[in-house]
């Protein structure tokens, strides 16, 4: 079963409450945070006072990927908030196998991401210890971005790797993911769908969230 992450980078914060509701019944599987600092991506978002009010508006597991700089900094807070994942970007984060174990050593699952122009040979030493990888199909720091096709080989690539070493990971796309895109991601063996303005842009977010889940699962 393929899973989706609605992003509320594109939800409505004013009655963010009741559109996570409309998610859940759409099928979500986890809520996804994207956390920005105006450094490492040229936006700001939010910290973990939303994620742990996000906590508080669903049982789902909070998907939190922190697109900042000095990440182990913040990991526990964002932990206390109430993650149930936290990923980190390969590109800003010098020891990244102690910034995976740091994660694990706060009960949290850890991700690791890589933008659009980073191989997934930067990971060969971290893969047998992520939970989940995230390849990013934009390039990070605004919704609503074009799908940029190329990074399909990645998804593939990685998917080749786990069935090869016997690792566990979950492969996960973030960015211009739509019911146009969604096809050719899944059968590059993508796990988990992150879709913010196709689910939370829409009219119908509960219809919209179905629609993604079905079309992933055929």
């Amino acid at each position: 079963m393929r899973l989706i992450a609605p992003s509320i980078l594109s939800a409505d914060f004013t009655n963010l409450s009741q559109q996570i509701k409309y998610a859940e019944v759409g099928g979500a599987d986890f809520i996804h945070c994207d956390i920005m600092d105006g450094h490492f991506v040229p936006n700001i978002t939010f910290g973990p006072l939303v994620v742990k009010a996000v906590k508080r508006c669903t049982k789902l597991p909070l998907d939190v990927h922190l697109m900042i700089e000095n990440a182990d900094r913040y990991i526990e807070q964002f932990a206390k908030a109430g993650a149930g994942y936290i990923t980190v970007h390969q590109e800003n984060n010098r020891h990244l196998d102690r910034t995976v174990a740091l994660i694990k050593s706060l009960g949290v699952k850890a991700g690791v991401a890589i933008n659009p122009a980073t191989p997934v040979n930067t990971l060969t030493e971290i893969l047998e210890y992520a939970d989940m990888i995230l390849v990013m199909t934009v390039n990070p720091g605004f919704g609503a971005q074009k799908f940029i096709p190329s990074t399909l080989r990645k998804v593939a690539e990685l998917k080749e790797v786990r069935e090869k070493s016997g690792y566990k990971y979950l492969i996960e796309v973030d960015g211009g993911v739509n019911r146009d895109t969604a096809g050719a991601i899944a059968d590059a063996g993508c796990d988990v769908f992150v879709a913010g303005n196709s689910i939370f842009g829409s009219d119908n977010i509960s219809a919209s969230a179905m629609e993604l889940k079905n079309l992933i699962n055929r």
